[in-house]
Parts: C-alpha cells; structure tokens; sequence
C-alpha cells in the first residue's frame, strides 16, 4: 500500500523488543501499531491489522 503512494509515504519498521525505549516513548502497548509522523510528531495512529481498504483510507488522509 505504501508503495502505491510513489514515495509520498515512508515506511519504518521497529522491533519493540530491540528498542524498548521507542516503545515507552510512542507509547506502543500492543502489535501491531502504525503510527504516522511528520516532521518528528506524531499526526496519527492505529492499533491492530486493517483492511487493504482502511489502509488506504489511512494513508489519503495523511496526504491529502
């Protein structure tokens, strides 16, 4: 889904188990959990898996 945004969204993976300090900070309590950034804020987020269709509403929200 994110490459479908042709490089309007960036994705990073963190291992919370390699970085628990991330975790803390960002407040992660549970897997999977997306949070969206922007210019080091946190803008939005979600907890969970979604469908390809509520992915997609996630991400157009994000950039307009």
């Amino acid at each position: 889904m994110v490459a479908k945004q042709h490089g309007k969204v960036v994705m990073a993976k963190v291992d919370i188990d390699d970085h628990t300090d991330l975790a803390i900070e960002y407040e992660v309590s549970a897997v999977p959990t997306v949070l969206a950034m922007k210019n080091g804020d946190v803008v939005d987020k979600f907890v969970g898996i979604k469908d390809e269709d509520q992915l997609e509403a996630f991400l157009k929200k994000l950039i307009g």
